[in-house]
C-alpha cells in the first residue's frame, strides 16, 4: 500500500526589477532623526572640548544663529510653497529686497508692525508678477525669477533715492542707500529659565553645558517675529499636508493634468501659492529691516534668498528638513560674524570627522571612488588644521556659502522634487 506523497507549495518567483529602477528609500522615522541629532550634539561637544572653542554652543551663539536663520527659513518656506505648486521661484531674492524696502519705508513713518505688513504686501506684489508671467503667459520660470531679482534691485534703488534723500527722511538719518531708523520689535526672554541655562552653559561641562547653551539660546532675547516664523512653519506643514486645500495644491506640482481632471482649478492654486511665496519672502526681508538692523539698507539681503532655496532643497521640499537646513546656515553665519577665524578653525576638525564617517559609509556601500575622495579630502583638511591656528578672514566670510555647497553636494542623492516643478502648464492640455 502506497501513501500519497505530500507536495509542498513553492512560492512564486519574485518579479524582476525593471532595468534602471531605483531602490525605494525609507523615510526617516522620528526615532532616527532624534538619534542623528543626539549624535551630532555629542560630536559637536567633543570638538568643543578638544579645541577649547567654547563659543560653539554658547547661549549667545545659539541666539544669534536663531536670528540669522529666520530670514533664510522664511525664504526657503516661500520657495516650498511655490515649488509644491509647480512654480520655480528664483525671484525670492528680489521679493526679499522688496520686503526690506517696504518695511523700511512704511516702518519709520508709522510703526514697525505696519512696516512688516508693508514688507509682506511688497513681497506679494513681486509674487503676483511672477505668477502672471509664468502661469498665465508661460514664460520660463528661471528667466522670470532672474528678471524679478534685477527689477526689484533697480526699483528699490530708485525709490530709496526719491524717498530717503530729501525732506524729513534726510533729517532723520536717511540717505540714498538707507532709510531712517525703524522702532524695534519687542523680544521675549523666559525669566529664571534663561539665567539658569546660561549659568549651566558657562560651566563648559561635556554635553550638559552644550545642551543648556542650545536651550538657553532658544529662550533668551527671542524676537516676537521669530516666534511667529516658527508658527508659520507649523501652520504651513499642517495646511499643505493635512488639509484638502494642501492636497490639491501639491497635486498641481505633481501632475496638474490629473488634478484638472478631478476638478481642481490649477491656475487659482498656482496663483495662491506664488502669492503666499512672495508674502513669506517679503516677510523675511522685513525681518532684516526691523529686527537686527532697524533700517532698510541697500544690499541688505546678502543672497539670503538663494541660501533659502538651498535650505529648501536640503530639506527635500519639506518644512522640517527646511528648518534644519536654515538652522545650519544660520549657525555658520553667526559663527563667522561673532567669533572670527579661531572658532571657524575648530570646525575644520568637525569637518574631518564628518568626512571620515562619510568615507566609511561609502566604503560600506561599495562606492570605492567616493570613499577614497572623502578620505583624501579629510586628510588634507586635517593637515590644514594641524599646521594652522586660525582661518584666513576671507575664508571666514565665505563660511555660510561653503557650508551651502557642502550640504547640497552631500544631500543631492536623496532629493525628490515635485514632478511637474518648473513645467509649463496650459488649461485643457490633457484633453
Amino acid at each position: 500500500m502506497t501513501t500519497p506523497s505530500r507536495t509542498t507549495a513553492t512560492p512564486p518567483p519574485a518579479a524582476p526589477k525593471a532595468p534602471g529602477a531605483r531602490p525605494v528609500r525609507r523615510k526617516l522615522s522620528l526615532a532616527r532623526i532624534l538619534l542623528i541629532v543626539a549624535g551630532a550634539l555629542i560630536l559637536l561637544s567633543a570638538v568643543r572640548i578638544l579645541t577649547g572653542a567654547d563659543q560653539l554652543t554658547s547661549t549667545g551663539q545659539i541666539s544669534a544663529s536663531l536670528g540669522l536663520a529666520v530670514p533664510i527659513g522664511l525664504a526657503g518656506l516661500a520657495g516650498l510653497w511655490s515649488e509644491r505648486a509647480g512654480v520655480v521661484n528664483i525671484g525670492l531674492e528680489g521679493m526679499m529686497i522688496l520686503g526690506t524696502f517696504g518695511a523700511g519705508w512704511i516702518g519709520w513713518q508709522t510703526s514697525p508692525w505696519l512696516g512688516l505688513l508693508a514688507g509682506v504686501a511688497f513681497g506679494v506684489l513681486g509674487g503676483l508678477l511672477h505668477a502672471v508671467v509664468t502661469v498665465t503667459f508661460g514664460v520660463d520660470h528661471i528667466v522670470s525669477g532672474v528678471a524679478i531679482n534685477l527689477l526689484a534691485l533697480g526699483v528699490t534703488q530708485y525709490l530709496a533715492k526719491v524717498f530717503f534723500n530729501s525732506g524729513e527722511a534726510l533729517t532723520k538719518g536717511g540717505n540714498p542707500k538707507q532709510s531712517p531708523p525703524v522702532d524695534s520689535i519687542p523680544d521675549v526672554t523666559v525669566p529664571g529659565l534663561s539665567d539658569g541655562l546660561t549659568s549651566l552653559a558657562d560651566r563648559h561641562w561635556f554635553l550638559v553645558s552644550d545642551l543648556a547653551g542650545i536651550l538657553g539660546g532658544l529662550v533668551t532675547n527671542v524676537s516676537v517675529l521669530t516666534v511667529f516664523a516658527v508658527l508659520l512653519f507649523v501652520g504651513s506643514w499642517w495646511l499643505l499636508w493635512r488639509t484638502a486645500f494642501g492636497l490639491r495644491l501639491r497635486s498641481c506640482g505633481e501632475n496638474p493634468v490629473a488634478a484638472e481632471s478631478l476638478g481642481v482649478n490649477v491656475y487659482a492654486h498656482k496663483y495662491a501659492a506664488v502669492a503666499v511665496s512672495g508674502g513669506l519672502a517679503g516677510l523675511g526681508g522685513a525681518f532684516l529691516a526691523t529686527v537686527p538692523s532697524h533700517i532698510y539698507l541697500e544690499g541688505q539681503t546678502g543672497g539670503r534668498g538663494y541660501i533659502g532655496l538651498a535650505a529648501m532643497i536640503f530639506g527635500n521640499w519639506r518644512p522640517g528638513g527646511l528648518a534644519m537646513g536654515a538652522g545650519l546656515f544660520g549657525f555658520s553665519d553667526a559663527l563667522q560674524l561673532r567669533n572670527g577665524g579661531e572658532t571657524v578653525h575648530a570646525l575644520l576638525l568637525l569637518l574631518v570627522v564628518l568626512l571620515v564617517l562619510l568615507a566609511v559609509w561609502k566604503a560600506y556601500r561599495k562606492a570605492v571612488v567616493q570613499a577614497a575622495a572623502s578620505a583624501v579630502v579629510a586628510l588634507l583638511i586635517l593637515v590644514w588644521y594641524l599646521l594652522t591656528d586660525t582661518v584666513p578672514e576671507d575664508f571666514v566670510g565665505a563660511t555660510p556659502y561653503v557650508v551651502t555647497l557642502l550640504v547640497l553636494s552631500l544631500s543631492a542623492q536623496r532629493l525628490r522634487m515635485p514632478k511637474a516643478d518648473g513645467m509649463r502648464y496650459r488649461r485643457g492640455q490633457g484633453t
